[in-house]
C-alpha cells in the first residue's frame, strides 16, 4: 500500500555547501551529496552514520548502520536543540526525500541544525526493497495467491529481521542518535507517516522533544489504508466539484466527476493498448489503459493543486481516444513511487501496527479505489513477521509541548479531520488549514516562515497566519496549454 504514500509536495531545493566537517558528539559529519532518485533534485549536506542493534533487547547482536544527514545552521553559534525531519510512506528515505523539502526547511536552518535519518530499512539504513511491482499495479491483482507469494519471495531474499523495523523500533534509534550528537532536545517535524513516527517518539521520550510539527496529520487511532478509499473519494468529489465554478472548465469539460467513473468502468471491461514513445527512455513502448492506469492518475494528480488542475483534461481526453497522456503520467507515477518507497519496511510497519484492523469495506466496493489496497496488504501481511508495538501505539498523544498541525483542504490521504482529531487532545497546540492545497504544507506560501517562527518562538497560537489566505486551488487545464485568463 502507498499511504500517505507520495513523495512529499516540491520545493526549491537551494542550500549551501558546508566550509568544513562538523562533528556532533560523537558524531563526525563529512560533506555529501544528496538526491531523489529519478528527479533532478539534489542538496549538499553532511552524512554520518550510527551504529546500532537490530534487535535492541540484543543489543550484543547484529548491528545496522543508519545513515544521518545534516544541514548545517547559518547562525555562527547554533541553538543546542536542532530540527529533525521524519519522512513519509511509510517506506520513504528521509536523506532521498529532503532535497526537495530543502526550500520548506530554510527559514529554520537560521538558528538550528536540520538532522534527517534513514529510518531503518530505507535508504542507507538497510534499505528494505522489494524486487517487485508496487502498490500500484498490485493493487488490481486479483489472485491472493499472487500477492501472497510476491510477499514470501520478498521476505526471502532479506538478510534481515524484518519484525524489527517497525516505528516503536526506530523511535528507539531517534533517541540514540539524541543521545550521540548531545542534544538536549529535539524539534520534531513529521510529513504524512512521519506523523506517526513523530507523535510515537514524543509518546515514548517525552523529556526529550521541544516542539513538534505534524503536516498531513496521521491519527494514532488510524489503521493506516482503512480510510484511504473514502477519503481520496471525497477529495475528488470536491476537486471536480470546482469545474463547474471555472466556465470555461464547466463548458469544455462538463461533470468530470462523472467522466471518471466512465473511463474507469470502460478501461475495467476492455482494457486499451496504447502504442506510444516511452515517457522516460522515448523509445517505442506499448503501455495500457486500464483501471490500474485510471486509478492512478485520479489517486496521484489529487495530491497537490498543480496536479489536480489536470484531472478534467486528462479524463476528457482518454475518453475521447486520446489516452496517451493519462498513460504516460500513470507510468511515471508508477515508476517513481516504486523507486521512492521501500516496500520490505513498509510491510513491517503496517503489518505490525494495522493490519489486524484492516477489512473490506462493501460501502467502499464501487468507489475508484475500491477494497484493493485493503486486500493486498491483508494477504501479504499474512506471511510477513510482526514486530513489537508500543503499549500505548494507538493512544492519542497527549502533551503540553506546543504542537503546530498543518493540512490541505483537500488531501486525499490525510484530511483536516485527522488534525483536529489529533488536536484534540493537545492542550498547547493550534491546526492550520492550507485552502485549496493538497498532501504536505510546509513548502507552500508563508508556511515556512510561519514554522520557523513556531519552533523559535513556541507559541502555535500568537502565530499571525493570515498570510496563509492568499492560497487557493489552481484553475484547471482547459487544453495543454494551461487555463483560461
Amino acid at each position: 500500500m502507498k499511504p500517505l504514500l507520495l513523495p512529499l509536495a516540491l520545493a526549491s531545493v537551494l542550500a549551501s555547501a558546508p566550509a568544513a566537517a562538523t562533528t556532533l558528539g560523537s558524531l563526525e559529519f563529512t560533506p555529501c551529496e544528496l538526491s531523489q532518485p529519478g528527479t533532478g533534485a539534489t542538496t549538499r549536506a553532511e552524512c554520518a552514520t550510527l551504529e546500532v542493534p537490530e534487535d535492541p533487547g540484543k543489543p550484543d547482536g547484529r548491528k545496522l548502520s543508519l545513515k544521518v544527514g545534516l544541514v548545517a545552521a547559518r547562525a555562527a553559534e547554533p541553538e543546542p536543540d536542532p530540527v529533525i525531519y521524519f519522512a513519509g510512506g511509510p517506506g520513504q528515505s528521509a536523506t532521498e526525500s529532503y532535497a526537495q523539502m530543502a526550500g520548506a526547511f530554510a527559514r529554520m536552518r537560521d538558528k538550528r541544525h536540520l538532522i534527517f535519518v534513514d529510518q531503518r530499512g530505507t535508504g542507507g539504513s538497510h534499505r528494505l526493497a522489494c524486487e517487485f511491482p508496487g502498490e500500484m499495479a498490485e493493487s488490481l491483482a486479483t489472485d491472493p495467491a499472487v500477492q501472497t507469494k510476491l510477499a514470501s519471495d520478498c521476505l526471502a531474499s532479506f538478510d534481515a529481521d524484518v519484525a524489527m523495523y517497525t516505528t516503536t523500533v526506530a523511535a528507539g534509534d531517534i533517541e540514540a542518535l539524541r543521545q550521540a550528537i548531545g542534544a538536549p532536545k529535539l524539534n520534531l517535524y513529521g510529513g504524512s507517516y512521519g506523523t506517526r513516527m513523530a507523535q510515537e517518539y514524543a509518546r515514548l521520550h517525552p523529556d526529550a522533544v521541544r516542539s513538534i510539527l505534524l503536516d498531513g496529520v496521521v491519527p494514532p487511532e488510524l489503521a493506516l489504508g482503512s480510510e484511504h478509499s473514502i477519503n481520496l473519494e471525497t477529495t475528488l468529489k470536491a476537486i471536480l466539484a470546482r469545474c463547474a465554478d471555472q466556465p470555461a472548465c464547466a463548458a469544455a469539460f462538463g461533470d468530470p466527476y462523472r467522466s471518471l467513473y466512465t473511463l474507469r468502468d470502460q478501461a475495467r471491461a476492455a482494457p486499451l493498448p496504447v502504442a506510444m514513445r516511452d515517457p522516460l527512455g522515448n523509445g517505442a513502448r506499448e503501455l495500457k489503459l486500464d483501471e490500474a492506469a485510471v486509478v492512478t492518475i485520479a489517486r496521484m494528480l489529487a495530491y497537490s493543486p498543480e496536479t489536480a488542475a489536470l484531472l478534467p483534461l486528462v479524463i476528457d481526453e482518454a475518453i475521447k481516444g486520446r489516452p496517451q497522456s493519462l498513460v504516460a503520467q500513470a507510468t511515471l507515477i508508477y515508476d517513481s513511487l516504486t523507486g521512492m518507497i521501500n516496500h520490505g519496511m513498509q510491510l513491517s510497519v503496517i503489518c505490525a501496527e494495522d493490519a489486524a484492523r484492516l477489512g473490506n469495506r462493501d460501502e467502499d466496493e464501487d468507489l475508484i479505489l475500491g477494497n484493493a489496497l485493503v486486500g493486498v496488504t491483508i494477504n501479504q501481511c499474512a506471511v510477513w513477521p510482526k514486530g513489537p508495538v508500543s503499549k500505548d501505539f494507538n493512544q492519542p498523544l497527549k502533551t503540553d509541548v506546543p504542537v503546530l498541525l498543518l493540512s490541505g483542504e483537500f488531501d486525499p490521504v490525510t484530511p483536516p479531520r485527522y488534525g483536529d482529531q489529533v488536536l484534540a487532545s493537545l492542550t498547547n497546540a493550534r491546526h492550520l488549514v492550507g485552502k485549496g492545497q493538497g498532501h504536505i504544507l510546509l513548502p507552500r506560501g508563508c508556511m515556512p516562515r510561519l514554522a520557523a517562527e513556531f519552533v523559535d518562538k513556541l507559541d502555535p497560537k500568537g502565530l499571525d497566519a493570515s498570510c496563509l489566505d492568499v492560497l487557493d486551488a489552481s484553475p484547471f487545464f482547459i487544453n495543454y496549454n494551461g487555463a483560461e485568463p
